[in-house]
């Protein structure tokens, strides 16, 4: 009996029924491995199950469910219980309505440390974090050169409550690991802008980008720039950041490659989807057009911070350390307009 194989180890994949916990959990089934996904609600598991179908996985019993939420204690010893490895990637979704940015902040780092505790106590060998750029990028003066792992949001700056929450329970988790991490690992992945194939209704924010540039919503380009990176692509980090020596103790930003200005999204669609982009503008809005709309959409608020900032990254690290190999920003692009209008979920009531 092979005592290496991967069938004998058991991953926690916090957060299940997220659009990258998903395609983590294709990778960690196709490897070989069994996983335990946490969800809120237990109603889900269906749904869960077809996201996988639809990224060609019939799990069956390789694939069980515990309900544990990030706001309390309870099944958390149960959910680690056996487990060799951690993917911690649920995290609180966006707020557009906050009254208080403690209300992303507190769940954010209560949540961190409930897994890692619990982790500890089951004695899974290493926790990979999925942590954001959103920890590295924001509340520095403006720079064209690329952000690396050594960069942290400076959240005493104009971080949005979003990207704070994200840089403190990041921050929370190395501060544990060095204090009473008692021997636990730890590693994070921070993703930029995440978009790729989508396998049902439920994905990351960043695809809704995409979504309202095919149905015409966007009626021009915010002057904004960014990195993108494929899920998939994620997906393999987090299996090399849970597995690879190197990885130990280590942060790591994935990146499909340089920053490209939204204009630039707009063109790849327009390019190459012939038909399916037919309402894709590729006019750029100026930034007092922005200004103004950003007075009664608090989605467009968000964004005025970022309008004409170059947020370049650079996935260096990863590659030369981890081997990682990603997609272009062109095909992860491609792949997410491809899966929207293959699912049918350009229809505006979704």
């Amino acid at each position: 009996m092979n005592t290496n194989s991967n069938t004998e180890k058991l991953v926690l994949v916090t957060g299940g029924a997220g659009f990258i916990a998903v395609h983590c959990m294709l990778k960690l089934l196709n490897a070989g491995y069994s996983v335990r996904a946490t969800l809120r609600s237990l109603a889900r598991e269906d749904e869960v199950r077809a996201m996988l179908k639809e990224g060609g996985i019939e799990a069956g019993n390789r694939l069980t469910f515990t309900r544990a939420d990030l706001s309390s204690d309870a099944n958390w010893d149960e959910a680690v219980r056996g487990c060799s490895y951690v993917l911690h990637v649920a995290s609180p979704t966006p707020i557009v309505n906050y009254k208080h940015e403690d209300e992303m902040i507190i769940p954010a780092r209560e949540g961190v440390l409930r897994v890692l505790r619990a982790s500890r106590d089951a004695g899974v060998k290493r926790v990979v974090l999925t942590s954001a750029i959103g920890a590295i990028v924001y509340g520095h003066p403006a720079q064209t050169a690329p952000y690396d792992e050594t960069s942290w949001t400076n959240v005493a700056g104009k971080a949005p409550a979003y990207q704070k929450s994200k840089t403190l329970a990041e921050m929370a988790a190395w501060d544990f690991i060095k204090r009473e991490g008692r021997g636990l690992e730890l590693s994070a992945v921070n993703p930029v802008a995440v978009l790729g194939p989508v396998l049902g209704a439920d994905y990351s924010h960043s695809i809704h980008l995409i979504k309202n540039l095919l149905t015409g919503k966007m009626p021009g380009c915010p002057k904004i720039n960014s990195c993108f990176v494929d899920v998939r692509d994620v997906a393999d980090l987090h299996l090399l950041a849970m597995t690879h020596p190197a990885a130990k103790g280590q942060r790591f930003i994935a990146t499909a490659g340089e920053s490209i200005w939204l204009i630039g999204v707009a063109r790849i669609l327009k390019e190459h989807l012939g038909q399916a982009a037919a309402k894709v503008s590729v006019k750029e809005l100026p930034n007092i057009l922005m200004r103004v709309a950003a007075l009664k959409d608090p989605m467009v608020k968000s964004m005025i911070p970022l309008l004409g900032q170059v947020m370049n990254a650079t996935s260096a690290k990863a590659i030369n350390q981890l081997g990682w190999s990603p997609r272009s920003t062109e095909k992860a692009v491609l792949a997410t307009a491809e899966s929207l209008v293959r699912l049918q979920l350009l229809d505006e009531k979704l």
